[in-house]
Order: C-alpha cells, then structure tokens, then sequence
C-alpha cells in the first residue's frame, strides 16, 4: 500500500513539475533573461570605473560550462521535474504518516491539507524572510551564509509545523477542533515570526556590511568617485515580478500534487478495500 503511495506522489510530482518548467518558462524566464543583461552591463560598467581608477579587472572573466539556451530549456526542465518527484515522493511519506491519524478527515482533505501544509513550511514561510531573487542579486561571497539561513528557516518551519499538530492534537479534547486549530495556527505564526525575526536580513551579513547599510542584497545604482550616477540599480518591476511568479510556480507545484493525489485517491484506497475484502474469501 505505502510503495503505491509513494509512486503515486512521484508521479503526480513529476506532472506538477513539469507544469511549474512550463509556467516558468513562459512568464519568469524572459525576467532572467533581462536580469543576466543587467549583470553584464553592470560589470562592465564596474569594469571600466575600475580601469578609469588604475585598478587591473585581468581575470575576472567567467566561462559558461552550459550555453544559455540549454540552461533555460533541458536544464531547468529536467532540474524542475526531478525536484517535481522528489516533492511528491516526500508528500507521499507525509501523507502516509498522517494517514489514519487525523480523525474523520477523509483521504482526499488529507491529501490537500498535506500539500498545503507542506507549500507553507517548505516554501511559503522561508520566502517570506528570504524570498527568491533573479541572476545579479545576490553577494557572490554570500552563497554558504544565504543557503544556511533560507535552509534554517526551512527546518524551524518544519519544527514548528510538527509542533503546532501536537499542540492541535492535545488541545482538541479541552478546546474543540476549531478552537484547537486556530490556537495552534496562532502559536506556529507566533514563533516563526519570533524566530525569523532573530536571524540577519541577507544586506546585513558580514560580506555586505561595507557595501551599505541595505537590508537587502538587491544592487543599488553604480556611482562613480563624484557620486554621478553610471549604471542604475536593480529595476524593481523585475524583482517583483521573479518573486511573483516563483511563488506562483510553487503554488501550481503543490496544487498539482494535492489535487492529483487526491483525484488518484479513491481508487487506490478502493483496491486496496477489495485486495483486503478477496483475502478472507480465498482462505476460506
């Protein structure tokens, strides 16, 4: 029963990944485009402020090891497909521990409440402290520290998460379960918001520190020694917009998977009925 879950979850993953590659694709990829543009037009207008102050920029150029075009089509596809799979096959172990341990809730509100859930913790709670950005935002010195903290924020959101269920759970005796789930919704808000709150915005760490006093990595503009300025920052329309849809190709991610399974649901738990139902009879 659990293997066929699982294949399931795999499956509907693989499905809502390659639904998010071609959402991805169509609206977010021609903002990644323009944000390499801007990467390369703000080096080498860094390049020639460097060279105009006597300061050698000889090797800093970097080599593709893939083109462009691959990156944006056999890359990313494949990357968010197997990232698709790898999502519904946790989903399908999630589901399977909660499975038989929620009361009435039926297995197809079970399998949306879990892809919910699992969208919260795993996504939507860690963008809202360290929300995605596109190519050219983003410290190159910075990589360990930013994914350190975003896979914090992932892991406290779990903790929590498990910890409001447990809370649901023993409150529902004294509180009823409408009472108990907002009160565990609240203390899970209550926490994360505390915790989130203590860790350091990306403008704050160490590395960023002599770049400006910014809570943010997004590049402001680029000014020359009289404080003219010779490239422009980040356009805020196309950060927007990248969180925007990055958002919303989780949210067609998670959708996929909950609907999916739960549409595969009666089915599976129909043969499963039966396959028990057939065995009594044939040992008689």
């Amino acid at each position: 029963m659990e293997k066929r879950i699982i294949a399931r979850g795999v499956l509907v993953g693989a499905i809502g990944g390659l639904a998010a590659f071609v959402f991805a694709r169509i609206l977010a990829e021609p903002i990644i485009d323009r944000a390499i543009d801007y990467e390369g037009g703000r080096d080498a207008a860094h390049t020639t402020l460097e060279a105009a102050a006597g300061h050698s920029m000889a090797g800093m150029e970097e080599s593709e090891l893939f083109t462009r075009s691959v990156q944006s089509t056999i890359g990313l596809g494949f990357g968010t497909v197997v990232f698709g799979a790898a999502m519904g096959a946790l989903f399908a172990v999630v589901y399977c521990l909660f499975m038989g341990r929620v009361g009435s809730l039926s297995p197809r509100n079970l399998a949306l409440s879990v892809a919910g859930g699992m969208f919260g913790v795993l996504y939507a709670v860690p963008f809202l402290k360290y929300p995605a950005n596109p190519p050219s935002i983003g410290n190159p010195d910075t990589i360990g520290q930013r994914t350190g903290l975003y896979l914090s924020m992932v892991v406290i959101a779990a903790v929590c998460a498990v910890g409001a269920v447990w809370l649901g759970r023993k409150l529902q005796a004294r509180l009823g379960n409408w009472t108990a789930t907002i009160a565990a919704g609240l203390a899970f808000a209550v926490v994360v918001t505390a915790i989130a709150a203590l860790l350091p915005s990306l403008g704050h760490l160490a590395a960023n520190r002599a770049l400006g006093d910014a809570a943010t990595e997004t590049p402001g503009p680029l000014t020359d020694s009289s404080g003219r300025i010779v490239y422009p920052g980040f356009p805020a329309d196309d950060l927007y917009y990248f969180r925007f849809y990055s958002l919303a190709a989780q949210v067609i991610l998670w959708s996929v998977i909950g609907v999916g399974f739960a549409t595969l649901t009666p089915r599976l738990f129909r043969r499963a009925d039966e396959s028990a139902a057939a065995a009594p009879a044939a040992a008689v």
